[in-house]
């Protein structure tokens, strides 16, 4: 049986030999994180912000995107100057110093819409590098929480559209609105099929050329007669363009045309005598002392009219007296019965009587 000591000899053992394999095992990891360099040397970089836009410590750090270093403090710089209110420490590879020109910019960036923050340095164009404790010139992104919050609506937007379009959706598959019934509805699926099938059994009869619309697509008589319709039109077109006819006369022949220019200057000339006053229609239209004749006239017509109606005369009793009606209408009565009377008995009314001296 071991004894004790040995015992422990080999739990120590196997203690340091765990603890060799995790070092290993991190710095494995490590390498192949490829974040950073295990031995590579560091520099401090320096940059000012008016806000540190939730950047934090760890933060990456990119050279126009590729990885260069991390944030080792974001703090108040204690300066009151514009955009100088937060200072961020940059820890980079000394080896990249060299890449950085002076006129560098450093922004941030995101890695997307609601993702986190890195900082993010812009190569620029200066022929000298910055040196290690160099600091960065930071560019303004005074907007950058504007998009930030204007990104953060597109996606609620979004969200409520997609939470829209998921109840349309469930209703059309509870069969509800016009598009589920037609989805869902068997009903519906009959009456299609069935209007399908007429549609087929029509276009059958199209291809047997039955019904009229058949007979338009298969009937070569009636092909025949649809060109010699073209035909005879073409024709009629023809002698219209030679002249012939009424219309082609019309169109082509020159005296009627010098006819129908003289008529419409015969018309001209007799409204410019309507408007002269010429002849008894100008001086109907324009004469004024024939306008108050007409005027005058109408007065006195409209003043015997009034009498009428007032009952004044003959004609104004016989409008509005009653009596006056009756009586002439007894008196034609009377006189009806007795021409009637005479042509039935004539000798009743004639007497001829002779006498001798």
């Amino acid at each position: 049986m071991p004894s004790a000591k040995k015992i422990r000899w080999s739990q120590l053992k196997v203690g340091i030999m765990a603890i060799l394999a995790l070092s290993v095992l991190g710095f494995l990891v490590f390498l192949m994180t490829g974040e950073r360099r295990f031995f590579a040397q560091r520099a401090l970089l320096y940059t000012y912000l008016d806000d540190s836009y939730a950047i934090t410590q760890g933060s990456p750090v990119r050279l126009n995107g590729i990885l260069i270093g991390k944030i080792s403090n974001v703090g108040l710089s204690g300066d009151s100057r514009p955009n100088r209110t937060i200072k961020v420490e940059m820890d980079v590879d000394i080896e990249m110093l060299p890449s950085i020109p002076t006129d560098s910019v450093a922004t941030i960036a995101s890695e997307n819409v609601l993702g986190s923050k890195y900082i993010n340095i812009k190569r620029g164009k200066a022929s000298a590098h910055i040196s290690p404790g160099g600091e960065i010139g930071a560019q303004d992104i005074s907007g950058f929480e504007d998009v930030v919050a204007s990104g953060y609506e597109v996606m609620t937007a979004l969200r409520g559209l997609i939470t829209r379009m998921d109840a349309i959706i469930g209703q059309v598959e509870a069969g509800e609105g016009s598009i589920g019934k037609l989805l869902t509805d068997e009903k519906l699926y009959n009456h299609l099929t069935a209007t399908v099938a007429e549609a087929q059994k029509v276009t059958e009869a199209l291809n047997r050329g039955q019904g009229t619309l058949g007979r338009l697509f298969y009937d070569e008589t009636l092909y025949d007669e649809t060109r010699s319709t073209v035909a005879r039109m073409d024709q009629i077109l023809e002698d219209v363009q030679s002249g012939q006819g009424t219309v082609g006369r019309f169109l082509k022949d020159p005296a009627l045309y010098n006819e129908m220019r003289g008529v419409i200057a015969d018309a001209r000339k007799l409204l410019d005598d309507l408007n002269a006053g010429k002849g008894t229609a100008g001086k109907l239209l324009k004469d004024d002392e024939l306008h108050r004749e007409i005027v005058s006239v109408t007065k006195r017509l409209d003043g015997l009219l009034e009498r009428i109606n007032t009952g004044e005369g003959t004609l104004g009793q016989l409008v509005v007296n009653p009596q006056l009606f009756e009586s002439l209408n007894g008196a034609t009565r009377e006189m009806h019965e007795l021409m009637k009377d005479f042509r039935a008995n004539p000798k009743k009314f004639l007497r001829i009587k002779l006498a001798i001296f």
